[in-house]
């Protein structure tokens, strides 16, 4: 079997995102989210807020910075990254999420949208959905009515 290496989460942003470059040239993008979990103690239901660190790089981190501030609620879709280095004689590490896909959703203001993908496009924004029709036949709206009429309950 293939090992795997893949998460999804939906969170809030607990910052505004930090936009930065490499000596390269290359955008990386980061923030952090706080994704709560519900979990029982005794007869008491008590929140929990687990945060993630996550990494958008390239041409789609830079078009969602912008975007991605405190409060913003998000879905992240990506893969778990491993940072390890020594520090004054310690072993350390962190784990980051790098980001394929992310979804704008709601909350702390602005529109939704999907961003992802490798090469950076994005997708989303205004919505073309089809004008009301202004034709006062019997047609337009007979099969809605009939629907609301045959729910059983």
């Amino acid at each position: 079997m293939a090992d795997l290496n893949h998460v999804t989460l939906i969170g809030r942003l607990t910052r505004d995102a930090e936009l930065k470059y490499t000596a390269n040239g290359q955008a990386v993008c980061k923030f952090s989210i706080a994704v709560n979990r519900r979990k029982k103690n005794g007869d008491q239901w008590e929140d929990e807020a687990n945060f993630f660190d996550i990494v958008v790089w390239g041409r789609q981190g830079e078009s969602l910075q912008s975007y991605l501030v405190k409060g913003k609620m998000i879905g992240v879709d990506g893969e778990l990254k491993q940072d390890r280095w020594q520090q004054d004689g310690q072993n350390r590490s962190k784990v980051e999420i790098i980001a394929n896909y992310i979804q704008l959703l709601g909350g702390g203001g602005g529109g939704s949208g999907s961003y992802g993908g490798n090469s950076g496009s994005s997708s989303g924004g205004e919505r073309n959905t089809p004008a009301p029709s202004s034709d006062n036949s019997g047609d337009n709206h007979s099969s809605q009515d009939s629907f609301a009429d045959d729910i059983p309950f």
